[in-house]
Order: structure tokens, then C-alpha cells, then sequence
């Protein structure tokens, strides 16, 4: 893994860049590369994210133990809250999705062994495919996806781990009991069979529509009990929210739906993955800076 200056540490956090030295409660680790289509188009962009994510962070760093009103509680006090650490990123390179997989397998896996949460920022959204890979022979877990798209491709121009395939991946992992799918709505990349063979793997899909119409608590209530995995893609925000992603769709989570979902799953989270900021489409980093919120939230001391 690499390392950089103190200063680009995810909210000013130690930097540990060797798994085996890790000592925390919570370990931030950057997974820019995933497995990458012929044809990426924008979501190359989403390497830069994790970075980028970093960067804005840095300007909240000065404020971890004032009052954030958002989560409730102070902000990350670094001498109340949990022990955090930045693992730095996981290196890879934009063609190798094989490797780049692998690598970061290994790394959150690592990361578990030495008994903490792994809190991952992406990369596209083929990125949770290694990420819930590595909590196999744990669990059993209930992954809750927040995306506007399906993602249950089994094979794309080929490729079976690129972005369009996370859920359909997950739902064959032994580890992973339940998948519930949160915001979907529009139109992708899902043909009707796709859509049938999510539903018939025990899905439950429950599209933004309805999340608007049932609220928040009752999409809590309807996942099941123990720990929780989750996969968040920018994408499943409104664009009024973030539209710095490849694919924005209108009809999205509000900011407060999002972080209502967020801190409701906290106290069953077992790790979490963002995915799908693509950097270069958020000039005034109001998406970067939403979706920092989101994973402080994942981070923060359960409510």
C-alpha cells in the first residue's frame, strides 16, 4: 500500500500503511482501481476519488470533537471516539482488474484479521466485489446496496467483475444471507431477466420511489437482524445531492434520507464500501463533500 503526507490523512487520522501494524477500531482504506470494461468511460474518473475524499476531509479535520449536529453526538473525538486510522490506498493499475482485485481482497482482508472495521472509498462500483470477498468465513452478513442501478449483470463484454455485477457477485458468496437493494430507479443496464434473477435469489428491492413513499424506518425494519455489510454508490443519491457521478439519475436519496440510512445501519456495521464519485464532475466538491458525511457517519461511535 502506499503512503502520503500526514496532511492528505483521512480527517487528519494516523496513517498505517502495513496491515500486519494496524491498531484501531476503524481502518479507512483507499481502493481506486477495480476491474475496468473495454470501454470505461467516466467511471475512470473514479479513481481519483478516494483522494479527492481525503482532500475534503482534511478541511473538517480542525473541527473532530466540536458538536455535529448531523450525527448527534462530537465529530470523531479523537480522545473519545473511535480509534481511527488511515491504511492509505491500495495500488493497482487502470487495465489489471484481476490484480487489482486481488490486492484489494488481500488488504481488507488484513485489515479484519487485526480486528477492525474496514471503512473502504472507491473506485467504481466493481470495487465491492473484492471488498465483501474478503469477509469470507465470517458472517453470515445482510449486504444493504444503496445505488441507483441493479448491478446483477452476470457478464458484461465479458467481464464478470466489472461494475454492472456486484450484487449478482454477492448474492453468490456463502457469506452474504440477504441483499437489499436501495434507490434503484430509472434505467441501466438490467434486463427484465436480470431483474427476475435478483428477485428470485431473495432480493429485496425496494426502489427510490418507495423509499420516498415508506420512509426511511420502515426500510430499516426491513432488514434483517445481525451484521450488516454496505455497499453505497454515489449514484443512489440525488443529483441535487451529488451529481458527480458517471450515470446520475433524478429521484435519488435526499442528503437526510441518506445519512437517516446510514446511522440507522451504524450500530450493525461491519464494514462499509462508497463507490462511483467520479472528482472531475464536482467543481465545488458538494458531492465530494456529501458523500464525506456519508462515510463519517459509517465511522462514527454507533448512536
Amino acid at each position: 500500500m502506499s503512503t502520503r503526507a500526514p496532511a492528505d490523512a483521512f480527517l487528519g487520522a494516523p496513517i498505517e500503511t502495513d496491515p500486519a501494524r494496524i491498531d484501531a477500531d476503524i481502518a479507512v482504506i483507499g481502493l481506486p482501481f477495480g476491474s475496468p470494461y473495454p470501454s470505461p468511460g467516466a467511471t475512470a474518473g473514479c479513481a481519483d476519488a478516494p483522494a479527492a475524499i481525503r482532500r475534503r476531509s482534511a478541511r473538517l479535520a480542525r473541527f473532530r470533537g466540536h458538536w455535529d449536529f448531523d450525527l448527534g453526538a462530537p465529530l470523531l473525538d479523537p480522545l473519545t471516539g473511535p480509534r481511527l486510522v488511515d491504511a492509505g490506498d491500495v495500488p493497482g493499475a487502470p487495465a489489471d482488474g484481476t490484480s487489482n482485485h486481488a490486492a484489494s481482497e488481500a488488504a481488507v482482508r488484513a485489515i479484519l484479521d487485526r480486528g477492525a472495521m474496514p471503512v473502504a472509498l472507491g473506485g467504481d462500483d466493481s470495487v465491492p466485489i473484492p471488498f465483501l470477498r474478503a469477509f469470507a468465513g465470517r458472517g453470515p452478513f445482510t449486504l444493504v446496496q444503496v445505488d441507483a442501478h441493479l448491478d446483477f449483470r452476470d457478464e458484461v463484454d465479458g467481464v464478470r467483475d466489472g461494475y454492472s455485477s456486484p450484487m449478482r457477485r454477492a448474492s453468490e458468496m456463502p457469506h452474504i444471507k440477504r441483499i437489499v437493494q436501495i434507490g434503484v430507479r430509472g434505467v441501466g443496464s438490467a434486463r427484465p431477466a436480470d431483474v427476475e434473477d435478483a428477485r428470485a435469489a431473495g432480493n429485496l428491492i425496494v426502489t427510490a420511489r418507495e423509499l420516498h413513499e415508506r420512509g426511511v424506518a420502515s426500510v430499516l425494519a426491513a432488514v434483517p437482524e445481525g451484521p450488516v455489510l454496505l455497499a453505497f454508490d454515489a449514484d443512489g443519491l440525488d443529483p441535487s445531492v451529488c451529481a458527480a457521478v458517471a450515470a446520475p439519475a433524478p429521484g435519488g436519496l435526499s442528503y437526510d434520507e441518506a445519512m437517516t440510512l446510514v446511522r440507522g445501519l451504524r450500530p450493525r456495521l461491519a464494514g462499509a464500501v462508497f463507490t462511483e464519485l467520479v472528482p472531475d464532475r464536482d467543481p465545488l466538491d458538494i458531492g465530494t463533500l456529501a458523500l464525506l458525511r456519508l462515510v463519517i457517519a459509517a465511522t462514527a461511535a454507533p448512536a
